[in-house]
C-alpha cells in the first residue's frame, strides 16, 4: 500500500547548540523546528508525535518555546482536512518534553501506541525533567481507560504492525524506549526515526569532529551508549530510502548517503541536492 506522510509544524524551539550535536558550538544558541508526522493513504489517519504542550513548559528545560496560533495540532491537521476525531492512532517515537504534549487533546477513542520501554523509563527518574508531569499522567490515565493505549515490546517482537504499510521497531538510540516508525510509499520506504538524528548537515553530511570513514557523529542528548548511537544511525542509512527526524527536513538517501532534501511531503519534491561522496571508488 502507498502512503503519504505530511509533515506537521508544531513550532520551534531554542537551545544550547551542542545539545543537538555532541560538542558542537558549545554555549550558542541554535534554533530548531519540532515537527509531527501525518500518515494519509491508508484506512485512516495516524499522526506521529503531538510536539510540546505550550511555550511556558519548555522553561523548565532551559529553552524557550516558539509555538503559535498556526503551529497548534489541530491547525495543522485542519490543512490536511483532517479532524482531530478523525485519528485513529497516535503513534510516538518516544515521549519527551516536546513529542507527547498534545496527547490529552485527543478523545480516548484514539488509541496512543507506545513502546512499552519508553513509558517505564518515563517514570524512572532518569532523564527527569525531560518527562513532564502533565505528559506523563494523561498517559497514565490512558492506560487505566479501555483501548486508549497500546503497548509495544519490540524489543522482545522486533517488529509489531499497526496497519497496512505501517509497522514499528525498536530505535536502540535516543531513549531506552525509542521507537522507529516504517512507512510503505510509492517511492520506497520511509522511517520515523524521532530524535535518533537531530541534524543530517553537522551528523551525517559533514560528520562534525569526525575523522573515521563513514563515521556518523552522535547527538549531546541521549541515554545509552556512543556505540548504539552510531549503530543506529548506521542502520537507517542502511536500511531506508527517506528519513524524517522530528528536528530537520527530511532526507533522500541512496548508497547510505544524504543525497536531497525535501520539504513538507514524502514522497516530494527535493528542494536541495546534496552532493554525493564517491564512499566505494576504488
Amino acid at each position: 500500500m502507498a502512503l503519504e506522510i505530511h509533515i506537521l509544524d508544531y513550532g520551534d524551539i531554542e537551545l544550547e547548540s551542542s545539545f543537538l550535536v555532541l560538542g558542537n558550538n558549545c554555549g550558542r544558541v541554535a534554533r530548531v523546528p519540532v515537527y509531527g508526522f501525518l500518515i494519509l493513504g491508508g484506512a485512516y489517519p495516524i499522526v506521529v508525535d503531538t510536539g510540546y504542550r505550550d511555550n511556558a513548559i519548555m522553561e523548565s528545560l532551559g529553552m524557550r518555546g516558539l509555538q503559535f496560533h498556526d503551529n497548534m495540532i489541530e491547525n495543522q491537521l485542519a490543512k490536511h482536512g483532517v479532524k482531530m476525531g478523525d485519528v485513529r492512532y497516535v503513534l510516538h517515537t518516544h515521549l519527551h518534553i516536546d513529542h507527547a504534549g498534545k496527547d490529552d487533546l485527543f478523545s480516548m477513542n484514539t488509541t496512543v501506541v507506545l513502546n512499552r520501554k519508553e513509558l517505564e523509563c518515563s517514570v524512572s527518574g532518569l532523564m527527569h525533567p525531560q518527562y513532564p508531569k502533565p505528559d506523563i499522567q494523561h498517559l497514565i490515565e490512558r492506560l487505566h481507560t479501555q483501548d486508549a493505549l497500546r503497548f509495544l515490546d519490540l524489543e522482545i517482537t522486533g517488529v509489531e504492525h499497526i496497519m497496512d504499510g505501517v509497522w514499528c521497531e525498536a530505535a536502540n538510540a535516543h531513549t531506552e524506549g525509542s521507537m522507529n516508525v516504517i512507512v510503505e510509499t510509492a517511492d520506497g520506504l520511509a522511517c520515523l526515526c524521532g530524535d535518533v538524528i537531530y541534524n543530517f548537515n553537522d551528523q551525517i553530511v559533514n560528520q562534525v569532529g569526525q575523522t573515521q570513514f563513514m563515521e556518523p557523529q552522535v547527538t549531546g542528548n541521549h541515554a545509552g551508549s556512543k556505540r548504539s548511537e552510531k549503530g543506529a544511525v548506521k542502520k537507517l542509512l542502511h536500511n531506508y530510502r527517506y528519513l524524517l527526524p522530528v528536528h530537520d527536513q527530511p532526507a533522500l538517501i541512496e548508497n547510505q548517503q544524504v543525497v536531497g532534501r525535501l520539504g513538507m511531503q514524502v514522497p516530494g519534491p527535493i528542494v536541495q541536492t546534496v552532493p554525493k561522496r564517491n564512499w566505494f571508488a576504488v
